[in-house]
């Protein structure tokens, strides 16, 4: 009888919760960005990162070629799902100036692994908090994964996304950069 009031006044609280943040929210305040802050338009910032085979690896190694950035983990199931189409994106578009770089939040000998056997064929870069200051300096402020950056032949941030990308849209994206 006790685990039942319990129960029910934890349902009530609840529910009151819910009815007094909805009633009270103020409609002149808009909600938090969901996805990152926006910096496209912005000059892509510099880093300088190890890769899974041992080299320092930054932005500035690939100048004047459009950059899809993206970060990711071992461990996040749709940056998995992601990374064999970032693959066939890169061997269709590398004669054109693509570029792509994943910049993994995991343990190197880990990522190593991984990359070697998804087949990832692009650079990948490792790391823990310098990999997160990193996205959080190419807009990633929630630090959630997947985040793709598109970064123009000039340096400019084109385009930004958390979550999985779809292979239309960002075939779309690369139709207009390069």
């Amino acid at each position: 009888m006790a685990r039942l009031l319990v129960i029910l006044v934890a349902v009530a609280a609840l529910i009151a919760g819910i009815y007094t943040s909805s009633r009270y929210r103020s409609p002149d305040i808009p909600a938090p960005p969901v996805a990152s802050n926006d910096i496209t338009g912005s000059q892509r910032p510099d880093f300088r990162l190890g890769s899974n085979t041992g080299e320092m690896v930054g932005p500035a190694d690939f100048s004047g070629k459009t950059l899809l950035i993206n970060f990711w983990a071992t461990w996040c199931k749709p940056c998995v799902k992601e990374m064999p189409m970032l693959v066939e994106i890169q061997a269709e578009h590398e004669q054109a100036g693509l570029q792509v770089i994943g910049i993994a939040l995991d343990d190197v000998q880990r990522a190593r692994e991984f990359a070697e056997k998804l087949g990832i064929t692009y650079p990948v870069l490792v790391g823990a908090a310098d990999v997160m200051a990193t996205s959080y300096a190419y807009g990633n402020s929630t630090g959630m994964l997947p985040y793709t950056v598109l970064v123009d032949n000039q340096g400019v941030i084109r385009w930004q996304f958390l979550g999985e990308i779809k292979r239309d849209e960002l075939a779309a994206l690369l139709e207009q950069v390069l």
